[in-house]
């Protein structure tokens, strides 16, 4: 009779967790993890060879640098909080896979939350790539030879899945993606990163895929970068870039070699659309070297708020610059487009941003509170190449857009 009534009680509270709710005012929400936990790893300090899965609600500090070894693979489910000390970096020679929520994001930070205070993710001989609803902070720690890292590098032909993420404040270029792989951006939040060099979205040597909705402010370099090679053109680098927003980017470099909202260079190949860029240094640079037969581009915005910016951020600034010469730099052969819109005025084609303090140039790591969603009367909406968006910017009215 004891055994019948324990089977019983197993029977109703298994019953239970097969639901997501019960009727009346005591409602419970059973959250199903996005990642299976297999073989879980505890929480605590973690360093040396790992893989495993990280598990909702818990907290765990890396102490010295991770490996994650050929047919290893180290999973996060949502939620996680990992602290990271002594300037580790994590190796992905297998697989990486941080899948968050939006309500529960993961989170990869040093103790200092300082920028350029840990090494980020090498993953130059990685199996794949998924990185979604994950905060990776203050990234670009020195190497041994004392330069910046890039926050994730992947440099194999294997597919590289980043999106609805946020990476603020690393050291030199976020995101370099090369080696023929094969590349899904969207919806990601980049910020205020690159010391005085690097771009946040470097794609080289053959990678392939798209680039869409995401968000770039205030980064040293370019926001979005596309070569092949001047020498080997094949494997082509070959990416359609629509629908991003690129503000204040490209100052910290400087103007012997400015950064630009996009730029497409050496034997690579784009489909540039539906962009909206404001106040970069200079705004789509479309270089001889480029396949500019093969390279299709239209309806992007431009716009200044000012009338001409004097860069004090750099050596050898204190020029005035016109930022509108440059929507389409002298040096390269991109031509404005009758489909653009293009500022020619302060308040003119003003994308009118929900927030936006006006800063042109700020420093690496500095504090922003802009929000780039737009109001209702902006000239973007509307105005996109419809294959891509009806609108311009990466916030659309479809709800298809950045969702941060």
């Amino acid at each position: 009779m004891k055994n019948g009534k324990l089977y019983l009680a197993l029977l109703i509270l298994t019953a239970g967790f097969g639901s997501c709710s019960k009727s009346g005012n005591d409602q419970t929400t059973i959250i199903t993890p996005t990642v299976p936990s297999s073989n879980p790893i505890s929480p605590g300090n973690i360093s040396g060879f790992v893989k495993g899965t990280l598990t909702t609600g818990n907290s765990y500090t890396i102490t010295g640098d991770l490996t994650i070894k050929a047919g290893d693979t180290l999973a996060s489910q949502q939620g996680v909080t990992v602290i990271i000390k002594n300037n580790a970096q994590i190796t992905v020679q297998g697989v990486l896979n941080l899948v968050g929520t939006q309500s529960q994001p993961i989170e990869f930070n040093s103790d200092s939350q300082k920028p350029g205070s840990w090494g980020g993710f090498q993953c130059d001989s990685a199996q794949a790539v998924t990185i979604k609803w994950t905060h990776i902070d203050n990234t670009g720690g020195p190497d041994p030879g004392g330069d910046p890292r890039k926050s994730v590098s992947v440099t194999v032909p294997i597919n590289v899945d980043i999106e609805d993420s946020w990476f603020t404040n690393g050291q030199d270029d976020l995101l370099r993606l090369q080696g023929g792989c094969h590349i899904t951006i969207l919806r990601n939040t980049i910020l205020c990163s690159g010391s005085t060099d690097g771009e946040a979205i470097n794609i080289k040597s053959g990678a392939t895929g798209v680039v869409a909705y995401n968000v770039v402010y205030s980064q040293a370099g370019s926001g979005i970068k596309m070569e092949t090679s001047s020498t080997v053109p094949i494997p082509q680098t070959s990416i359609d870039v629509y629908n991003n927003t690129l503000v204040s980017n490209g100052w910290r470099r400087g103007a012997a070699e400015p950064g630009r909202g996009i730029s497409i260079d050496l034997n690579a190949r784009a489909n540039i659309y539906n962009n909206l860029m404001v106040n970069d240094y200079q705004g789509l640079e479309i270089f001889a070297g480029a396949d500019t037969i093969n390279t299709k581009y239209g309806n992007n915005l431009f716009y200044a708020s000012v009338n001409t910016y004097v860069d004090t951020t750099s050596a050898g600034g204190n020029a005035p610059i016109s930022i509108r010469a440059n929507f389409y730099p002298g040096d390269g052969v991109g031509k404005p487009k009758a489909s653009d819109l293009i500022s020619t005025a302060v308040g003119d084609k003003d994308p009118q941003f929900k927030s936006y303090d006006g800063k042109v140039a700020t420093p690496n790591g500095a504090a922003t509170g802009n929000d780039f969603h737009l109001n209702p009367g902006s000239p973007a909406i509307g105005k996109g190449n419809l294959t891509y968006n009806a609108d311009i910017g990466a916030y659309t009215s479809d709800g298809k857009g950045n969702k941060h």
